[in-house]
Parts: structure tokens; sequence; C-alpha cells
């Protein structure tokens, strides 16, 4: 089966969240963990590389292209990775 690239997914956290938050995070295991919690959610077949390059299988393209990429983002719970993560 051959994988398409649908586009880039910017699932890191950025440096002005972690300011607000002031706190020192173990900030590739929180990446890490969000991207493991943003694959989850995606149907068997579309994936989320750690480049942030999102791949589907050819006959699942469509589909992928019609995901709302920020929705599913909003739908993880950043704060509770945080907590889960400390320095």
């Amino acid at each position: 089966m051959s994988q398409v690239e649908i586009t880039t997914v910017s699932y890191t956290v950025s440096a002005d969240y972690y300011a607000t938050v002031g706190a020192d995070f173990d900030t590739e295991a929180v990446d890490d963990a969000v991207l493991a919690q943003l694959n989850s959610m995606l149907p068997e077949g579309i994936v989320v590389h750690r480049n942030g390059k999102a791949f589907a299988e050819r006959e699942l393209e469509a589909e992928a292209r019609a995901i709302d990429w920020d929705a599913l983002l909003k739908r993880i719970d950043v704060d509770q990775i945080l907590a889960d993560n400390p320095r």
C-alpha cells in the first residue's frame, strides 16, 4: 500500500505557551505525548510523523484531506500532558 503526503501539522507546544504556564517541562516528552494522542484520534491508515507530516493510505486520501486538524488538536488536554511531564 502506498501512502500519500497530506499536509504538515503543527502539533508541538509553542514556547509562548510554555512561558504562560511558567514552569520547566520535558518538552520532547510533551511533544511525543501530544503526537501520540493526535495519532490515536486518527483512523487507521492515517498518521502524523514526528516531523509533522501527515500521511494517508491512498484509499483514505480524501478522508485525510477533510480532517480538521485544528479541531483535533484542541481536543488534546495539553495542560494534563504538561502536568504529566515535569522536568
